[in-house]
């Protein structure tokens, strides 16, 4: 197991609290050193902030674009390898269009926005709003990599230290770990005997780890005096066999992730994260990013897995839709429906979901995509299977639905 990210989350103000980002910078990278001390391979560290309206608030369009692009380069010379600078919020609608440009602007600045809140109900204009973002993002970059620095939200609470849903609330600043971690149940139902072993197994490898991490973090708190927001155990892959949750699901005996038996493994995982003690913060769920994730990345490329099953999956499990891979020509009006679709079901649920779409410009359904990058698996370009709304779903309102209890 590694830790993917150790996110330190501040409001650094604007104008920018130089001496409050350096001493951000000193911790976090304290924090680096401790963590690499008790045995773990940290893979980044990062910053996320307030969302952006409040921050930049009364900022004119061109100098919000200003303020991310000197933020962006601050953080990197504190030693942060990335920034979340916080959703674009629901009713404040003009704070949407300007995130391709800032994505556009920057190195390390990863972007969101919001579809549906509690506060808010479910935004008809704000899911459209985010199909138009990624839309307009996809063309910055010939491989349709750059919608990998913006997700849609839905129901989504400050303080996840998985990017880019990463956001903080208020002034007093706080640390979080995300993990790397599906290795832990790759190894837990392949060791096994039986299921119940394995979630034993597994519940056993996430609590031994999390008391680690949560002691370290307590050692972190008393000497910097810097409050520890807890650990995001959600099961995050890497691209290769023994780093993969689809591996994990054919190690618990589905035949090929996506076939009937993968929604019981999915949520016999996340039920195993639930039973599970732990310092936890965020979604602490499962991932099932397709391009991050070698056994997903080739069950899609078999037509086995869709995105209507990781859609369905999200319902007992994990953060929604993640690094899923669509046709270059794509249009927002066939983006908003499933981004619909997946706010509704994290408000009737009451669960955090998000939504990183990624149309790889001039490629078409059934296409290999074409990514070098060391967290990426190459996979087919996904149909998306959609229909621009109409009649009352293409409007402007907002509704709300109530939990199921």
């Amino acid at each position: 197991m590694k830790i993917r990210s150790i996110t330190f989350f501040q409001n650094p103000e604007w104008p920018l609290k130089e001496k409050k980002l350096a001493q951000a910078g000193e911790f976090i990278q304290n924090t680096k050193t401790a963590y690499k001390n008790a045995g773990y391979e940290v893979q980044t560290t990062r910053l996320a902030t307030i969302p952006f309206p409040l921050l930049f608030k009364g900022l004119k369009q061109n100098k919000i674009i200003d303020a991310a692009v000197a933020l962006d380069k601050a953080t990197i010379a504190q030693g942060f390898n990335y920034i979340s600078l916080g959703p674009a919020l629901i009713d404040q609608p003009d704070s949407y269009p300007i995130i391709p440009d800032i994505i556009e602007a920057t190195e390390t600045l990863f972007c969101c926005a919001e579809m549906a809140t509690q506060k808010h109900g479910i935004s008809l204009l704000a899911v459209r709003a985010c199909a138009e973002i990624i839309h307009k993002i996809t063309p910055l970059d010939p491989n349709g990599f750059a919608n990998l620095y913006f997700t849609a939200l839905a129901n989504v609470n400050p303080g996840s230290p998985f990017f880019p849903s990463a956001y903080h609330h208020g002034n007093q600043s706080k640390f979080a770990i995300a993990t790397e971690a599906a290795s832990l149940a790759v190894d837990a139902f392949t060791q096994a005997d039986s299921l119940n072993e394995g979630i034993k197994n597994l519940i056993a490898s996430i609590e031994e780890h999390g008391e680690k991490l949560k002691k370290v973090a307590m050692e972190l708190t008393k000497e910097f005096n810097i409050p520890f927001g807890g650990i995001d155990f959600s099961l995050a892959p890497f691209p290769d066999e023994a780093n993969s949750i689809g591996t994990a699901f054919e190690r618990m005996g589905v035949p090929a992730v996506g076939m009937h038996g993968s929604l019981a493994a999915a949520a016999i995982i996340a039920d195993a994260l639930d039973q599970a003690d732990f310092e936890r913060i965020g979604f602490s769920g499962l991932l099932l990013p397709q391009l991050e994730d070698s056994t997903l990345a080739a069950r899609a490329a078999e037509n086995v897995l869709t995105v209507k099953d990781l859609l369905m999956f999200s319902a007992v499990c994990g953060t929604g839709l993640d690094t899923i891979p669509l046709p270059g020509d794509t249009t927002p009006e066939e983006i908003t429906p499933l981004l619909l679709d997946m706010a509704a079901l994290a408000m009737r649920l009451d669960k955090p979901l998000t939504a990183r779409l990624m149309p790889i410009p001039e490629k078409k359904v059934g296409e290999m995509t074409s990514f070098d990058f060391p967290y990426f698996a190459n996979s087919q370009v996904m149909a998306l299977g959609t229909k621009p709304l109409e009649g009352h779903l293409a409007g402007d309102e907002s509704f709300n639905l109530q939990t199921r209890r």
